[in-house]
């Protein structure tokens, strides 16, 4: 008898299953609101970030519909799930970069030439943040930290680096990136990415690793912004509503039916 290989499962995957599991099972209807991130975080006694991206996962499959500044609703099932199992969670690589990319540039800014700093100024001016040039964004963000990367001269490095920010194309990530990233928040990036030039400006390697790493934990915080601002707010103005048009429609439902339990995820 051939036994079948079980994939090793990342947090926000085992997260995903859970509450996949729930709605399958009819504890949360179509149009239901999840409990908020924060709930689940303490039920399932793992971190906000990492149910962020379970359940951004579980958008990428159709299964919830994430309205940010509302919460996370259960969908009509619609098209058939593509398979996530493969994507690490883009929180976790943003991490990771801030990292790797703060000692990048600290070696970086010793080998800086003025022709280098006016490139990296040139780049920088290309990028568009306006409503109508986003998408002129993600190819300079991508050529500014790959120069970088490249000036440090280590190739695998260099390499790291291409292949952590090329994450991004990930159906994830960019599921991701249709939330939590306009015009104002490139504004940010921008002004970012102008204050590690400065630090490379002054040739002055700490400063740069400060500034690199200061501007990706801030692109972090912008992923892991708070989807529902307000829920007991919302699920009160919801229930109002219930109550006038039907008095018992739990179409607005934010806690499961009895018996329900959520199930403990250990850190791995």
């Amino acid at each position: 008898m051939a036994f079948q290989v079980i994939p090793p499962r990342r947090l926000y995957q085992e997260i995903a299953l859970q509450i996949k599991a729930h709605i399958e099972s009819g504890e949360f209807s179509v149009g239901a609101r999840l409990p908020a991130e924060r709930e689940l975080a303490q039920q399932l006694k793992v971190s906000r970030p990492s149910v962020r991206e379970a359940l951004i996962a579980l958008e990428v499959e159709g299964l919830v519909e994430v309205k940010t500044g509302a919460g996370v609703f259960v969908r009509e099932r619609r098209r058939p799930f593509p398979s996530t199992a493969s994507y690490e969670g883009p929180i976790e690589i943003m991490l990771a970069r801030a990292l790797i990319e703060g000692d990048i540039a600290a070696r970086a800014a010793t080998k800086m030439r003025n022709a280098d700093i006016k490139e990296l100024e040139r780049i920088v001016k290309a990028m568009n943040p306006s409503p109508t040039g986003q998408e002129l964004c993600l190819p300079s963000d991508r050529a500014f930290h790959l120069y970088i990367a490249e000036k440090a001269g280590n190739t695998v490095l260099a390499r790291f680096v291409a292949e952590l920010f090329d994450a991004r194309h990930t159906p994830l990530s960019v599921q991701f990136g249709k939330h939590f990233e306009n015009a104002s928040t490139w504004m940010q990036a921008v002004a970012e990415h102008q204050e590690i030039i400065k630090a490379f400006a002054s040739r002055d390697s700490l400063a740069a690793k400060r500034a690199m790493e200061r501007h990706l934990r801030k692109s972090w915080s912008r992923w892991t912004k708070q989807i529902d601002h307000n829920p007991q707010k919302l699920t009160k103005k919801r229930s109002a509503k219930s109550d006038q048009t039907s008095g018992t429609s739990d179409q607005y439902r934010t806690t499961p039916r009895p018996g329900h339990k959520w199930r403990q995820i250990p850190w791995k």
